[in-house]
């Protein structure tokens, strides 16, 4: 027996040859894990009410999925266990004991980890001194051993598949890279109840299925994870249990089994479309062209290798591609955040290849980043403000160097109405919106100008189905208008649902541009490298014998 609130020491093991379907060598935990209840929990923000009397139970061992819209309180309610908030009402048990956390270290001192959907990263720390952060291994005399925060690394990312150099600079990550610390952060701390908010936002669908095999492990060794995601195929293949929580309140239990139409009605309350109706595409003239751009990055490295393709204004081209292939810099490009070491840039007549990004804005090009937090918003900033961001200097919302305040507040109304953007006031700073309302912000501020060009990079990410259904209409309405779209995303039914063309990238080339009913797997295999007449060969010959082995049957 032991003691109230004692806890009990879990052993992360490596076993030896046990590999995953995945080739990722998955981890063994043993020791007994834990019973988490939530009960009447209450959270207001002034008038807001984010959380309303919640009751949840996760059971040990269970994958327990949490499904809402944007601003339904699923965060919220999450930010309200670590200890980051403190709830208004309502208790907290763990194995059936009362449990008051005055802040994060008490949550993680009772066997709770969290992963959060926006990073809480030092951009100047490298690795192994971000997983390391507050729980500092020391040497001698106690200080702190970089060399053990280092073997951390290395042990904790072997065991679980993932691929980090202890010693890089956080700030020169690429995004999926940043959330892989993140998530081995939270592993590394023996956690027996593992929240999971929306960490797969920002990876690719082979580290995606890589994470689901680590959770699967997890929970069959005992660990109860909290898992939120908008992503309703990732629900249905990893999922227990399923809670539905509508602007704040839990409205109901939904089953994996259930379909992806009827989670998407139960998380927003209305029958959604989740698939995209467009008609075919109507060229209006020339847009966007790369002619032989390349892009040499620091070492001499290629990051686009004489890059090729056209934009046509009325349809949108999609890039697919393993992050970090070069699709970054090419939107950067465009922008002007970049500037070709050799080759063009044009738009329209104009030839765009060397603007800065203000040129570039005021040329007509619309730019949603990969990355909102860093690139699309200014956190401390209101959502006012937010909304006008590279408009200050027009004659709408200024005028002899003043702002025009109520103009501003006047767009601000307008937009939220016309997006859904779900806040409290628009003089709230924007970084009291969930990431879902946040990207609603920056695709209202990009999407609402007069364009020739709209570069989307990951419009979706970390929204919810509802909100994908708007965005996704947006693009398409978009593209009627007669914009040239360029199209950036890591998500394969979002690129074959939108796009005209997809033009497939790998290390900085282009494999081959092919239509948008292109089979999965053909796809996939150019993503690897595979060049487009072989990819077809092979997806040809892999059907070939499949339809043998069923006549044979």
């Amino acid at each position: 027996m032991r003691a109230e609130g004692e806890r009990v020491a879990t052993t992360r093991l490596a076993t030896p040859g046990h590999q995953t379907h995945l080739g990722v060598c998955a981890p063994r935990w043993e020791g007994k894990g834990m019973k988490l209840e939530l009960r009447g929990i209450t959270k207001r923000f002034g008038p807001l009410i984010a959380n309303d009397s919640i009751d949840l139970t996760v059971e040990e061992g269970q994958i327990h999925a949490l499904l809402g819209e944007n601003g339904a309180g699923k965060s919220t309610l999450m930010n309200v266990l670590y200890g980051l908030h403190q709830p208004d009402e309502g208790q907290i048990l763990l194995d059936g004991q009362p449990t008051t956390f005055k802040g994060p270290g008490d949550a993680v001192a009772a066997g709770i980890g969290m992963v959060h959907q926006h990073f809480m990263l030092i951009p100047v720390f490298t690795v192994a001194e971000s997983i390391a952060l507050g729980y500092e291994p020391t040497g001698p005399a106690g200080i702190i051993s970089l060399d053990k925060a280092r073997q951390t690394v290395r042990d904790v990312s072997a065991r679980f598949g993932f691929d980090l150099d202890p010693d890089a600079l956080i700030e020169d990550l690429p995004v999926g890279a940043q959330q892989r610390v993140e998530i081995v952060k939270a592993l590394s701390r023996e956690a027996k109840v593992l929240i999971l908010d929306e960490p797969t936002a920002v990876l690719t669908p082979q580290e995606t299925d890589e994470l689901m095999v680590i959770m699967r492990q997890l929970a069959d060794s005992g660990t109860s994870i909290v898992f939120i995601t908008h992503k309703l195929r990732e629900i249905r293949a990893v999922a227990d249990a399923i809670t539905v929580i509508r602007r704040g309140r839990i409205v109901g239990e939904a089953s994996p089994s259930d379909s992806e139409a009827s989670l998407a009605s139960q998380m927003v309350g209305r029958p959604v479309q989740l698939r995209v109706d467009k008609a075919p595409a109507t060229l209006v003239g020339d847009g966007l062209a790369f002619d032989d751009v390349t892009l040499i990055g620091s070492g001499g490295v290629p990051l686009l290798d004489h890059l090729s393709f056209e934009v046509r204004r009325g349809e949108t081209v999609a890039i697919a591609g393993v992050q970090g292939n070069g699709q970054s810099e090419l939107a950067e490009v465009v922008l002007g955040l970049r500037t070709p070491t050799s080759g063009a840039v044009r738009l329209g007549d104009q030839d765009i290849t060397h603007l800065n990004p203000r040129q570039s804005l005021d040329a007509g090009i619309g730019f949603v980043p990969e990355d909102r937090m860093t690139d699309g918003i200014i956190a401390s900033f209101s959502i006012a403000d937010n909304l006008v961001l590279d408009q200050f200097t027009s004659s709408q919302f200024s005028a002899f160097g003043s702002r025009k305040l109520a103009a501003i507040a006047r767009n601000a109304e307008e937009k939220q109405e016309e997006y859904d953007i779900r806040l409290t006031s628009i003089n709230d700073p924007i970084s009291s919106l969930s990431g879902g309302n946040q990207q609603k912000v920056v695709v209202a501020r990009e999407m609402s100008k007069e364009l020739q060009l709209l570069v989307v990079n990951q419009p979706t990410r970390g929204v919810d189905v509802g909100s994908i259904e708007f965005i996704h209409r947006r693009i398409v309405d978009t593209r009627d208008g007669g914009c040239a779209v360029l199209l950036i995303s890591s998500e394969l039914d979002e690129i074959c649902a939108l796009a005209d063309r997809i033009a497939v990238m790998y290390r900085g080339r282009i494999v081959g541009i092919v239509p948008p009913d292109t089979p999965r797997d053909v796809l996939g295999l150019m993503m690897a490298g595979v060049p487009l007449d072989e990819a077809l060969a092979s997806s040809s010959g892999s059907a070939a014998a499949d339809r043998a082995g069923r006549e044979e049957k």
